[in-house]
């Protein structure tokens, strides 16, 4: 499929929120690699905690119990004053709850909702 056109730009290595690239070029990440690298290039704490996780698990769905992904939720609440946290597998997802939250927050208002993709 020839969704996109490919830039002539080739990156080698990243480190935080900078990538390089064949030239030594440095730019700033600001896409995260849509959406996969949230966490920056080569971050030390990251480095470490992947060959632990992966020896054990690499992935399950959120249609089971996954403890640390509770023990994280349980953070988020505390430092955020949120109440509850929702882990989405992808952004198609996420937009699917803030509809639905946003629905039932004005249930009793009309309301529109324009999305576009």
């Amino acid at each position: 499929m020839s969704n996109y056109q490919p830039l002539s730009i080739e990156f080698v290595k990243g480190s935080g929120v900078w990538l390089m690239d064949t030239r030594g070029e440095r730019y700033l990440d600001a896409l995260s690699g849509i959406a996969v690298c949230g966490l920056g290039h080569a971050h030390p704490a990251v480095q470490e905690a992947l060959p632990d996780q992966a020896a054990n698990l690499i992935h399950t769905s959120n249609l089971y119990r996954i403890p640390l992904q509770e023990k994280l939720a349980e953070k988020l609440v505390q430092h955020s004053g949120m109440e509850k946290v929702f882990f989405g597998n992808s952004g198609a997802e996420a937009n699917e709850a803030a509809i639905k939250l946003a629905r039932l927050y004005a249930s009793n208002k009309k309301i529109v909702i324009l999305s576009l993709s």
